[in-house]
C-alpha cells in the first residue's frame, strides 16, 4: 500500500513546502493523508471538469499546479467554481495536492522545463532569495572531529553550490568543570580540564536544521554540547525566481520569437519592439514574472519570456530588453509533464494519468 503521505512527502523531498511564496497555499488541499492511493489525475488546475475526469478514471489523488484554494474559505455551500470543485471531490473521496511556487522555485523545477525545452545552457537561477541559509559551530574533541563532521554531511549539510562535504575547521583549547551530577567523557569531575578541541562551521539549509542537530547530537561525545546557530543573509544559488541561460548560438529576434512559439506551444506572443541585436542570453519564469524584469535587465538578458506583462508594465524595458508575454497557461502547461517524470521515478504500482481538460481560461480568435 502506498498512502497519499507517501506521494506528498516525496514531492515536498523534491520542492519542500518552505520555498512556497507568502502568498501561496501549496500543500494537500483536501483530503485524507493516510489513504490508499488508487490512481493519480495529473492537471494544471483542479477544476470541476478535472474531478469529473478523476471519477472516470479512478484516480482518488489530483496532483495540481495551481492550488484551487488561495486564501481562506469560510463558507462551503457551492456559490462558485471552487467551492463547487472542493465539494465533489470531498464527496467522491479525492485528495487534490498543490505544487506551486515551491516547484517554481526549485533549481530543477518549472523553469528549468521551460529552459530545457528552448534548449538553453549554461542555467542559473535569475533572482536568488535571501534568508535560506543557516551556520553551524560546534566544538569537539580533537579526535572525533571526523566522526561528528561526516555525520552531520550525512544529514546534508556542508553543500555550497555544487559542492558538499564542506566545512571550516580550526584546532583550539576548551576548558570546562563538571559538577557532582555530570559524568564526563573527559576529565574529572569537580575539577577544571582544558581539552585540544576542533571548532567545526558548516553551512546547512534552514528546513534541514533539526535532522542536522539531531545527528550532530549523537555522534558527538560530551554529555552537553556546546553549539551555535547563526542565521545567513546570503543569497541562496539553488532556490529563487526563474531562470537564465544561453542559447547554444545567437539568433536573430524574429527567429527566436517564431521558435518559442513553436516550442511553448502558444497561440500568440506579445512582446515588446525588437532591438535589432541578436538573442543570445534568455530570462524564463513560468507563470506571472513581470517583477523579474529588473533581474533580467541587471543580468544583461536579451529577452524575458514569461507572462501576465500589463500595458504600462511593457514600457519598462525601455529598450534594454525584448519583454515576450507567452500567456500564462502557456508558460505552465508542461509542468504535468514535470510532475509525470518526477513521479514515475518512484511510484509504479498505481496508475498515471495526465489530464486531458484544457484549462486555460483564455482564448483566442
Amino acid at each position: 500500500m502506498i498512502s497519499i503521505k507517501q506521494v506528498t512527502d516525496y514531492l515536498e523531498g523534491i520542492a519542500p513546502l518552505s520555498y512556497q511564496e507568502s502568498y501561496d497555499n501549496a500543500g494537500l488541499i483536501c483530503g485524507d493523508s493516510s489513504t490508499e492511493v488508487k490512481g493519480i489525475l495529473i492537471c494544471l488546475d483542479s477544476t470541476e471538469a478535472v474531478i469529473d475526469e478523476a471519477i472516470r478514471h479512478n484516480c482518488n489523488l489530483v496532483i495540481a499546479h495551481h492550488p484551487i484554494i488561495f486564501s481562506g474559505i469560510k463558507k462551503l455551500n457551492g456559490k462558485n467554481y471552487i467551492e463547487r470543485t472542493i465539494i465533489k471531490a470531498i464527496k467522491n473521496d479525492i485528495a487534490i495536492y498543490a505544487a506551486h511556487t515551491n516547484l517554481d522555485n526549485v533549481r530543477h523545477g518549472v523553469n528549468k522545463m521551460i529552459a530545457d525545452r528552448l534548449g538553453l545552457i549554461n542555467c542559473r537561477i535569475l533572482a536568488p532569495k535571501r534568508n535560506l541559509l543557516k551556520k553551524l559551530v560546534t566544538f569537539c574533541p580533537v579526535n572525533d572531529a571526523e566522526k561528528v563532521r561526516k555525520a552531520m554531511f550525512d544529514a546534508g549539510g556542508g553543500h555550497i553550490g555544487n559542492y558538499d562535504e564542506c566545512s571550516f575547521n580550526t584546532e583550539g583549547t576548551g576548558t570546562f568543570r563538571g559538577d557532582e551530577n555530570t559524568n564526563p567523557y573527559v576529565g574529572k569531575k569537580g575539577e577544571q580540564h582544558h581539552e585540544k578541541e576542533t571548532r567545526i562551521e558548516i553551512i546547512f539549509e534552514s528546513l534541514l536544521e533539526s535532522r542536522i542537530v539531531s545527528s550532530m547530537i549523537k555522534a558527538h561525545p560530551y554529555e552537553e554540547i556546546a553549539y551555535d546557530i547563526y542565521p545567513i543573509d546570503n543569497f541562496y544559488s539553488h532556490i529563487g525566481s526563474g531562470m537564465i541561460g544561453d542559447l547554444q548560438k545567437p539568433m536573430k529576434e524574429k527567429d527566436f520569437l517564431l521558435l518559442l512559439k513553436e516550442k511553448m506551444g502558444t497561440a500568440c506572443i506579445r512582446h515588446t519592439p525588437v532591438t535589432g541585436n541578436d538573442i543570445s542570453k534568455v530570462a524564463v519564469c513560468g507563470g506571472s514574472g513581470s517583477f523579474l524584469l529588473p533581474d533580467a535587465i541587471r543580468q544583461e538578458a536579451d529577452v524575458l519570456v514569461t507572462s501576465d506583462f500589463k500595458y504600462h508594465q511593457f514600457f519598462d524595458a525601455d529598450g534594454k530588453i525584448v519583454i515576450a508575454d507567452i500567456g500564462h497557461y502557456e508558460s505552465e502547461q508542461f509542468t504535468k509533464q514535470l510532475f509525470l517524470d518526477l513521479l514515475k521515478r518512484n511510484f509504479s504500482t498505481f496508475a498515471l494519468r495526465l489530464s486531458e481538460v484544457v484549462t486555460n481560461p483564455i482564448n483566442y480568435i
